[in-house]
């Protein structure tokens, strides 16, 4: 198949690619943001994102001649020729990409542990470079998430609520009483007292059920 230049990857008509999980500005130089068409070379590419189920993170692929240069590559680099790509390991098993990248047909092989990641070209076949360390686990077990913060806890919330709704309750029911025997000329006042002391024991019973609610939650949820 053959290859297809581009002065820059915005130039690259939309209909044209058909590479759906990848952008050509993800392929294109770095440094000038020049573009060539490799399609067998990408065909592969798409296909080991398929066969991975997981992104690519490309860190560098098509390579101009002087962007090259200038990062100290390989006066012969596949990345050239558009048939090379540096994809991340920070999403993958190294192992897993290795077998699935060669299943696919990749032939040449590079190995970066410290900067984290593979090189991988069409060939010819070959490999350099140490392989990545080998993990206990492809990657770390997931840590269940974290309690709210307590500040911003439900269960908090609603037992703040409940417990300045009762105190505000209670402080009406005496204020009720005092204003009764002591301040006749205020009575008037009395029944509304009575409204806002209600009004507190419903706030203090939704507040009551908020927490239980929180609490439940967090016992679905395996956080307590």
């Amino acid at each position: 198949m053959t290859t297809t230049f581009h002065h820059h990857w915005r130039d690259v008509p939309k209909a044209t690619w058909r590479w759906r999980n990848f952008s050509p500005a993800e392929i294109a130089c770095r440094g000038t943001g020049k573009l060539l068409i490799n399609p067998a070379a990408l065909d592969k590419l798409q296909a080991l994102r398929d066969r991975l189920g997981k992104p690519l993170i490309v860190r560098s692929a098509y390579r101009s001649p002087e962007h090259n240069r200038a990062v100290g590559g390989a006066t012969a680099s596949k990345h050239m020729n558009g048939t090379a790509f540096d994809i991340a390991m920070a999403n993958h098993d190294p192992v897993a990409f290795e077998a699935a990248a060669r299943a696919i047909g990749f032939l040449g092989f590079g190995f970066y542990p410290r900067s984290g990641f593979i090189h991988v070209d069409l060939g010819p076949a070959r490999q350099w470079g140490e392989r990545f360390p080998a993990r206990a686990v492809p990657f770390a077990a997931e840590t269940p998430p974290a309690r709210e913060v307590l500040a911003e806890s439900r269960t908090m919330k609603g037992s703040g609520a409940a417990g300045v709704a009762t105190i505000g309750a209670a402080g009406v029911e005496v204020a009720q009483e005092i204003l009764a025997e002591t301040q006749s000329a205020i009575l008037p006042l009395v029944p509304y007292l009575d409204t806002l002391r209600w009004v507190f024991i419903a706030v203090a019973l939704i507040g009551i059920a908020i927490a239980i609610h929180a609490r439940l939650d967090d016992w679905k949820r395996g956080q307590r």
